[in-house]
């Protein structure tokens, strides 16, 4: 009965214990250097895997390495120094989408598929390196200035296919799902 008591006891003092940790307190894009205003403090029960408010000064000025959503709790591997973005192996691309080619509600941080569409080829690459698509993360996307102009959709893609993101005449954007389950 006493080993139940002290049992308890420990248990409920290791839940009881919350630590001041890294909150964002606004949608900030990949590439963001981060201000005061980017950030806030909750508690909550934590060990390890979130930084710590204690380390606000080491995330302060840095940049976001990935889109990151308000409310989100800050990891250690999401920042980093002036140079941080894009992250090894990644690189920006810029894609013109005509009008229909891509849902209007393609924002930054849905992952997408780009493919080339109907009548585009790309010019000096073999036939099954130009149906294979280019998968990514939106970082960004512009509205078209007219209605059924061109709209920007900047995409965050390793850098091994960029060479084929390049070629693409007439691309097409498909939002994937976020865990990553499906073969494009």
């Amino acid at each position: 009965m006493v080993v139940s008591a002290v049992g308890f006891v420990l248990v409920t003092s290791m839940v009881g214990e919350r630590e001041k940790v890294l909150v964002l307190a606004r949608d900030v894009p990949a590439g963001h250097v981060f201000d005061v205003g980017d950030l806030r403090q909750v508690e909550v029960a934590s060990e390890t895997g979130v930084v710590s408010a204690a380390d606000r000064g080491r995330v302060l000025g840095r940049r976001a390495r990935v889109p990151l959503v308000a409310g989100a709790l800050l990891a250690p591997g999401q920042f980093g120094g002036a140079r941080a973005f894009p992250p090894k192996g990644q690189s920006e691309v810029a894609f013109a989408i005509e009008a229909g080619s891509a849902s209007p509600g393609v924002v930054r941080g849905d992952r997408v598929a780009v493919l080339e569409g109907p009548g585009g080829t790309a010019t000096g690459e073999r036939e099954e390196e130009t149906a294979a698509p280019v998968v990514g993360t939106v970082i960004g996307a512009k509205a078209a200035e007219s209605p059924g102009g061109v709209r920007v959709v900047t995409v965050l893609v390793e850098t091994g296919a960029v060479r084929r993101a390049a070629g693409m005449e007439h691309p097409r954007v498909v939002v994937l799902p976020a865990d990553g389950r499906e073969a494009p």
